[in-house]
């Protein structure tokens, strides 16, 4: 839309030297700029695993956003603080006193009914599967095979 405007020129007295200006007005209201309008997702964090629940080695037990839980024996730590597990076993929560009051531990033991957590460092512990002399298993599996052979002769 348009519209004239009229001038009369401060230097022209005449009626014959009359100038029209034309103006644009808007033909919709300007829209103000909104700062709301954004959000991201969650991040999904938590617990993934529970209390006595069965995990193998690499599932994750813990999400979160810094050190809520601390990893205890069998678990490890991700640079962003997840919590997974290092051994095949279950879940335990515990806490220990001597370190600190109130920090949480999560670890994984062999067996379901083992509560004895935290373990004294001087404690003989039951070996994880994967840490067997797989070269030991194997020549004792070549003697036993051996000895079968020589048997059966």
């Amino acid at each position: 839309m348009f519209r004239n405007v009229f001038l009369q020129p401060a230097g022209l007295q005449h009626q014959n030297s009359t100038l029209y200006q034309q103006l644009r007005f808007a033909t919709k209201k300007s829209g103000g700029s909104s700062r709301n309008g954004r959000d991201s997702i969650g991040r999904r964090l938590g617990m993934k695993k529970q209390q006595n629940e069965y995990v193998i080695p690499g599932n994750i037990i813990v999400r979160q956003r810094g050190t809520k839980f601390h990893p205890g024996e069998n678990v490890g730590m991700g640079k962003d603080h997840t919590l997974y597990a290092l051994q095949p076993g279950y879940v335990k929560v515990y806490t220990d006193s001597q370190i600190k009051e109130g920090r949480r531990y999560i670890a994984v033991a062999f067996n379901k009914e083992d509560n004895e957590f935290p373990r004294s460092p001087y404690e003989k512990r039951v070996r994880g599967f994967f840490l067997v002399d797989q070269n030991r298993v194997l020549k004792e599996r070549q003697e036993q095979w051996e000895a079968y052979r020589i048997s059966n002769e």
